[in-house]
């Protein structure tokens, strides 16, 4: 059996290995390094992959979250609701923004920002939802915009967890996430579903004007050269890993493909263990894109389990171990922890599995065998 990785990164290079290093060499030879042609390009592809009018590249995909917040104009002291159970990413560029982040529960199954949680945390202070599709799985954007355009809110989508991902509305329209929002940020950390070999990110929006603003904020505030129009950061996508993306990205569905069908192989192995809750998700709709593998462990033993299976040399983490309202930096004496019964549980009791586009048969046995004799 292959040796068991969370991520394998290094399989999946070697079956685009060629396209990979040609995108490379590309930008070796022409020496354009920075907002070189394949950034361009790079952009145009997922523009038509996304659907979407304009996707802005970046450094990462803190910067993304960070610079589609600059771009809305939300001044210090407006209120953004988010989800209490994510990494921290997205209420730290809140809080840097001296923004007020209010953090909110998230539903059990999905895992994702519970609807009636946004419904009591809004004030008149608040101007914007930040939805998180955690895990790859869409958050309820139906619900989230049909609050935003009762209250006049901003709907910022972190998606950098779910790119690829589609989403199905109430009248059957199915569009990718990223694109439904009023603006929205993903990641291109290499361990994500597309991922590059450093850091990078990128903003989405169908708004021509917003799109406008947030070339100049990731370029110094600049339009013309010298000339800053606003204030800005230095965030770009550099034209080494805009080269592995646009190599990577014809193969994104495939990709969600494989992890949904490996997704489905665990669930068929854990569900008869009444200690394990599988995720939930339909393998003939294209809504979860598993970017991680999470399930919970019911009978308190979540932590025996985890030494267990290191002992055995399977990979595993727990995403994520402290409710962002715990959290030394963002904690605030307006959170009462009644308000986070579902996320207080989730912490104790989530365990994430190896998922990636490599996963085969004999490993997803060794791993599933493992927990079930553990259980």
């Amino acid at each position: 059996m292959r040796k068991l990785q969370m991520v394998d990164l290094k399989s999946q290079y070697e079956k685009i290995k060629g396209e990979v290093n040609a995108s490379i060499q590309e930008v070796l030879d022409t020496t354009t390094y920075i907002n070189g042609p394949l950034v361009h390009q790079f952009q145009a592809d997922l523009e038509k992959y996304l659907d979407v009018k304009h996707v802005i590249p970046c450094a990462n995909g803190t910067d993304a979250l960070q610079i589609a917040m600059m771009g809305l104009g939300l001044k210090p002291g407006d209120e953004i609701i988010t989800a209490d159970f994510t990494f921290a990413a997205t209420v730290e560029v809140i809080a840097l923004l001296q923004l007020t982040p209010v953090l909110v529960d998230v539903e059990m199954n999905s895992m994702n920002i519970s609807i009636e949680a946004i419904k009591k945390a809004i004030t008149p202070k608040t101007k914007a939802i930040v939805p998180v599709h955690l895990f790859g799985r869409a958050a309820n954007m139906d619900a989230i915009m049909e609050i935003a355009k009762e209250y006049n809110l901003f709907v910022i989508e972190d998606n950098a967890q779910a790119i690829g991902a589609n989403y199905i509305d109430k009248n059957g329209v199915k569009t990718k996430l990223g694109a439904i929002g009023h603006v929205a940020s993903t990641s291109f950390f290499p361990s994500k579903n597309l991922g590059c070999y450093g850091d990078g990110g990128a903003i989405f929006t169908n708004d021509d004007d917003l799109a406008h603003t947030l070339r100049g904020i990731v370029n110094h505030g600049m339009y013309v050269r010298y000339h800053h129009d606003v204030v800005g950061v230095n965030s770009r996508l550099d034209s080494i890993q805009a080269g592995v993306l646009k190599a990577k990205l014809p193969h994104l569905d495939q990709y969600a493909k494989a992890r949904r069908e490996a997704a489905q192989k665990y669930n068929n192995a854990l569900s008869g263990n009444s200690n394990i809750v599988v995720p939930e998700f339909d393998s003939n709709v294209d809504d979860h894109v598993f970017h991680q593998y999470v399930i919970r462990i019911t009978n308190g033993k979540r932590d025996e389990l985890m030494q267990y299976l290191q002992s055995k040399e399977i990979p595993c983490a727990i995403y994520y171990p402290i409710p962002l309202h715990s959290q030394k930096a963002y904690t605030d004496s307006r959170y009462n922890e009644a308000d986070f019964p579902v996320t207080n549980q989730l912490v104790k009791e989530v365990i994430a599995l190896p998922m990636h586009t490599e996963l085969d048969d004999e490993q997803i046995k060794f791993i599933t065998d493992s927990v079930l004799e553990f259980l």
